[in-house]
C-alpha cells in the first residue's frame, strides 16, 4: 500500500461496525507465521496461547474492536480434503475465536456456483475493501495489500462475503477432511 494509506491496523482500528475477512488460498507462506507453521509440522503442537508473544497483538487488536462493538468474522474456502496448512490454521482458530472472531468454514465443492472475488479481502464497515495479494507460493507480494472504497466495490464484495458466510459451517461444527 502507498505509504499514504492506513494499514492494516489503523483500518481495524477505525471499524465500528464490522470487519469480515474472506480467505480462499488452500496454502499461504507468509514470513510472520512460517517459525510457528515449522513448528506444528515438526511436533504437531501449535501456539494456542491467546498471552503468548505470537498471538497477543492479534488477540488485543480484535478483543479492542469487538469490545467498541464491531462485529469480526471471517470465512474460509477450502478444498478437500484440506492440505496440511489449513490443518494448522483450523488448530489455531480456538484463539481467533477467544479473540472474539466468529469463523466458519467452506467446502469449496459447496462455493462453485458464487461469484468470489479474486484475491483474499477484508472488508471493513462494508465500505473500504482491502485487497491481500500473494505470490503463487503464499507469501506476500511486493504491493501486498490494495485499498479500495468504490461503492460498486464494496456491495459485490460483501455480497460474495455473504454468500459464503450463508453456506459456510460454523467453526465449533467443522471437521477436518
Amino acid at each position: 500500500m502507498p505509504q499514504n494509506e492506513p494499514s492494516f491496523n489503523d483500518l481495524m482500528e477505525a471499524a465500528r461496525h464490522s470487519a469480515v475477512h474472506l480467505e480462499m488460498r488452500d496454502v499461504y507462506a507468509v514470513g510472520d507465521e512460517a517459525g510457528d507453521f515449522t513448528e506444528w509440522q515438526r511436533t504437531g503442537l501449535r501456539d494456542t496461547d491467546p498471552e503468548s508473544a505470537y498471538w497477543r497483538p492479534w488477540v488485543d487488536l480484535i478483543s479492542r474492536a469487538v469490545a467498541r462493538g464491531v462485529t469480526v468474522r471471517r470465512a474460509r474456502v477450502v478444498s478437500e480434503p484440506v492440505t496440511e496448512y489449513i490443518r494448522y490454521e483450523h488448530s489455531g482458530t480456538s484463539v481467533n475465536v477467544h479473540a472474539g472472531e466468529q469463523v466458519r468454514w467452506l467446502p469449496r465443492r459447496n462455493a462453485s456456483d458464487l461469484l468470489l472475488p479474486g484475491n483474499d479481502l477484508w472488508i471493513f464497515d462494508g465500505t473500504t475493501v482491502l485487497f491481500n495479494h500473494f505470490t503463487g507460493k503464499g507469501d506476500w507480494q511486493e504491493s501486498g495489500m490494495e485499498l479500495l472504497s468504490e461503492p460498486a466495490v464494496a456491495k459485490q464484495c460483501a455480497d460474495a462475503f455473504e454468500a459464503v458466510w450463508q453456506r459456510a459451517v460454523p467453526h465449533e461444527q467443522y471437521e477436518i477432511h
